[in-house]
């Protein structure tokens, strides 16, 4: 059974219907704070939020390794100041066999020399213990650090023997029994705490870089999701001004439709 309605309570109906609708979405809007919250809203720029923030997202995992880099650095940074104390060790007991008599210390001396070469298996043991996460640049590693994400701007990081055989320390030569001996060892001692300054230089401009380029990323990352933001964020003031509206339109509806009702009731008792 269909039921007949008047020009004016259809219109007044259809209006009402309307309103219903962009109430809704208002009150979706409000509720999540998106104006744009599928391709049916605006595909346009639904699809252009969704790269930015593809992107952001895939420089985030970009930023995590690069913190995972620096950690390596610091680790192969805690290695050289332990090897150089190490070493500045072994020189101290270099010098103090140096300081006994050739010919009425020769047994104090080969007991320095038992010390010394002790110090040198403890060089060894430290520098293959300073890896972090399966990486250790003072036992000749590498590590590709990648910054963008098509993997177009990267750093590459080589580490170096950090053992006494790699830094060119042997053990003490003929158990320190003549000063040439021990000077040369002392040489050999110079020449590795001048190789571990050099290195520990090499990654403090490593660790600048990733620094600089982390910095760059966390930037990089708030203006992607900034612009998602721009995108599809509601103006929540405009929103909620446009629901008040939106309550004033239904009530005036409500209202009107009555009124045509009341017409037509109007005309019916006229018979």
């Amino acid at each position: 059974m269909s039921v007949t309605l008047t020009s004016g309570m259809r219109q007044n109906l259809f209006s009402l219907q309307q309103t219903s609708k962009l109430m809704e979405m208002t009150q979706s809007r409000l509720a999540s704070g998106k104006r744009v919250q599928s391709a049916l809203d605006d595909p346009i720029n639904f699809f252009a939020a969704e790269g930015h923030q593809q992107r952001a997202n895939d420089l985030a995992f970009r930023k995590d390794a690069m913190g995972e880099a620096i950690q390596t650095i610091k680790a192969a940074d805690n290695g050289i100041s332990a090897l150089t104390d190490l070493i500045a060790a072994a020189k101290a007991t270099a010098q103090s066999a140096l300081s006994l008599s050739t010919t009425s210390a020769t047994a104090e001396r080969a007991d320095l020399a038992a010390q010394y070469d002790a110090l040198l298996t403890q060089i060894d043991e430290l520098a293959d213990d300073s890896g972090y996460k399966g990486v250790n640049f003072l036992n000749n590693d590498t590590l590709a650090v990648e910054f963008d994400v098509d993997d177009s701007s990267t750093l590459t990081m080589s580490g170096f023997t950090g053992s006494s055989a790699g830094l060119g320390i042997t053990a003490a030569a003929g158990s320190w029994a003549t000063n040439a001996n021990i000077n040369a060892d002392i040489a050999l001692l110079d020449s590795a705490r001048t190789t571990l300054r050099t290195e520990a230089k090499e990654l403090s401009n490593n660790l600048s870089v990733i620094t600089v380029r982390q910095d760059f990323t966390d930037k990089m990352i708030n203006t992607l999701e900034d612009g998602v933001a721009n995108l599809t964020n509601a103006d929540m003031n405009e929103e909620g001004a446009n629901m008040l509206m939106l309550q004033t339109r239904q009530a005036l509806g409500i209202t009107s439709l009555s009124m045509a009702s009341q017409a037509a009731q109007s005309v019916l008792r006229l018979f």
